[in-house]
């Protein structure tokens, strides 16, 4: 015996009914009423407390092995002379970068030899550590120097610069709302994002020159804004 299927066509006509309506409905809405964007911030200068520097050193030659064994011999040495004073968050050592590439002859030419580069990379607290260490690694120099700021410093002040960010909005809507003729406002939408700036890097001459007289590197840690910016909209309410 055979059983025809029902039909789906009728749901099918009330789904798409039902969404023409919602649609003309949304278009026929008013806009809404009595509502302003406002935007608020607040900025912290922090010290800033970690040193970050880039170790790195670079060798060529017509045989690949050898090459990538004299950068391998290079990078040893660093880290032998850097884990001697390693310290968890205060000098951490870590590798970084390492490649080999090979040299073309001009016009299509083969491959006339190969060059390759590492990196050693040096950061943590300890700042006077880690500029003496610098004069300490003969075997590769120094590429790049920057200050940071810690996450466990960043996160000690910027509660409390959200926390002016926010009040300073409140205050603003609030002046707002009474001087259109409003009794007070209630938020619709809030936005709060937070960054860093003012970053600091030391300048290579003064980074060579510290390498050549064997020195502890010249450093000056700067200072680090932290900001908040609080942006949005409120709905100003009657009296």
């Amino acid at each position: 015996m055979f059983v025809s299927a029902p039909s789906t066509r009728p749901l099918l006509f009330i789904a798409i009914t039902g969404a023409a309506s919602t649609a003309v409905q949304a278009q026929t809405l008013p806009p809404p009423q009595n509502v302003v964007s406002l935007s608020s911030s607040a900025t912290v200068e922090v010290m800033k407390d970690v040193l970050n520097v880039a170790f790195s050193t670079t060798r060529e030659g017509t045989d690949a092995a050898l090459v990538q064994s004299q950068l391998k011999a290079a990078v040893d040495a660093a880290l032998a002379e850097t884990r001697k004073v390693a310290r968890n968050g205060q000098i951490d050592v870590h590798t970084g970068n390492f490649s080999l590439f090979p040299r073309y002859a001009p016009k299509g030419g083969g491959i006339t030899g190969w060059q390759g580069t590492a990196e050693l990379l040096v950061d943590g607290k300890d700042i006077v550590g880690i500029s003496q260490l610098t004069g300490r690694v003969s075997t590769m120099s120094i590429a790049r120097v920057a200050f940071g700021l810690s996450r466990e410093a960043r996160e000690k002040v910027e509660a409390d610069v959200t926390a002016r960010a926010i009040a300073d909005f409140r205050s603003k809507a609030e002046f707002v709302s009474r001087q259109f003729g409003f009794g007070g406002y209630s938020i619709r939408e809030l936005n709060v994002s937070s960054n860093e700036g003012g970053q600091h890097v030391v300048p290579m001459m003064r980074l060579q020159a510290a390498k050549v007289a064997d020195e502890a590197l010249p450093v000056e840690a700067g200072k680090a804004s932290v900001s908040v910016s609080v942006s949005g909209s409120v709905q100003m309410s009657p009296k």
